[in-house]
């Protein structure tokens, strides 16, 4: 059975004769696969017998559409994917990126249909295995078996990493956790670990990393002034992969500790702090018993804000916890504040004694 005409490249407004020529599918063996696995000790006739599909995906071509049927599952050859979902109101959650010697459609298998849609964001080349192929195939080559159990330890291992990723509280926690699981995963494919081409644009990470996309410019900003990082449009060197895995790990904001913040950028959180504490005893009073409470004490949005540890005003859309890095300086800088005052109050009363 001839398997390397089984699956057609997808058109993608070109023109006719070159889809003829794109749908021309390399004659390629299961011994190519496994080249590609890091598992050449199990070539053997048989595999080299057996023919699998080698298909050509061009940038911004889908390999397969979320929902279409699931007839085949794909070792990426070269270069890189990015799986998502689109919502109902046409958003596209970019669930994941896939590169070199990964697998894609796996989890189709269980339901017969793509749960995402998965699109080439570069021009790239995948091998094709029929899903009816899969079940059978471990008889006539066990090796194959083995590989696909390790690729699958490796998917679940992404998902755990995915779940690790959203777990970061602020955009630049999140951001350094990227890049370290990206710089592993480069280096477990032979590429540097240190010097990163990110083929995905700022939009797909920001949704990728569940933050704006002017959050994502921010974080990479950061990175940068702290000495992490050397960007140059998608070009990403790591100058300090230790000190970046070591803030990968962090749960609070760089920018928490950062040196050289001016005055007023870290006076603004403690005012919008107070003015927020003013307006929810306020609006407190004036809502009496059905006024909005938080542990017992009438808030207002902004306080409520400040209760669970969000920023506001220049921080939004960043998740930093300013208000709990301040409340220590706050609380030191009362007594002095205190003992100004009653200075004061005694220089005015001397001031107001009649003198003798």
């Amino acid at each position: 059975m001839d398997h390397s005409t089984a699956l057609q490249a997808p058109n993608c407004g070109a023109s006719s004769e070159a889809v003829r020529r794109s749908e021309a599918l390399e004659r390629t063996s299961l011994s190519d696969i496994l080249r590609l696995m890091n598992a050449a000790h199990a070539i053997s006739a048989e595999s080299d017998s057996y023919p699998v599909a080698n298909k050509q995906v061009r940038a911004g071509c889908a390999l397969f559409h979320e929902g279409s049927p699931a007839d085949a599952i794909y070792f990426v050859g070269s270069g890189s994917f990015k799986s998502y979902r689109t919502a109902e109101d046409g958003y596209e959650q970019v669930l994941g990126f896939t590169c070199c010697g990964e697998l894609l459609g796996f989890d189709a298998l269980c339901i017969g249909r793509h749960p995402t849609g998965v699109t080439a964001l570069e021009d790239s080349r995948v091998f094709v295995l029929r899903s009816q192929d899969v079940f059978t195939l471990g008889q006539r080559a066990p090796a194959v078996d083995r590989l696909l159990h390790l690729a699958v330890s490796r998917e679940l291992k992404r998902q755990s990493e995915i779940a690790d990723l959203m777990a970061a509280v602020s955009a630049e926690v999140r951001v350094a956790r990227f890049l370290v699981h990206y710089s592993e995963r480069m280096k477990a494919s032979g590429q540097s670990a240190e010097r990163l081409l990110l083929r995905m644009c700022r939009r797909d990470i920001a949704s990728h990393l569940g933050v704006a996309h002017e959050t994502v410019s921010r974080s990479f900003s950061a990175l940068v002034d702290l000495g992490f990082l050397r960007v140059n449009n998608r070009a990403v060197d790591i100058l300090d992969v230790e000190r970046l895995r070591l803030l990968s790990t962090s749960t609070r904001s760089v920018l928490d500790d950062k040196p050289g913040r001016s005055a007023s950028a870290q006076s603004q959180p403690l005012n919008a702090q107070a003015n927020s504490k003013t307006n929810g005893k306020t609006n407190g009073k004036a809502g009496g018993k059905n006024g909005p409470k938080t542990n017992g004490h009438p808030v207002n949005g902004a306080a409520d804000d400040a209760a669970e540890g969000h920023s506001i005003g220049p921080f939004t859309g960043i998740g930093i916890d300013v208000f709990s890095v301040f409340a220590a300086r706050d609380k030191s800088a009362q007594p002095s504040a205190s003992a100004a005052g009653n200075g004061s109050r005694r220089t005015s009363a001397a001031a107001r004694a009649p003198q003798s």
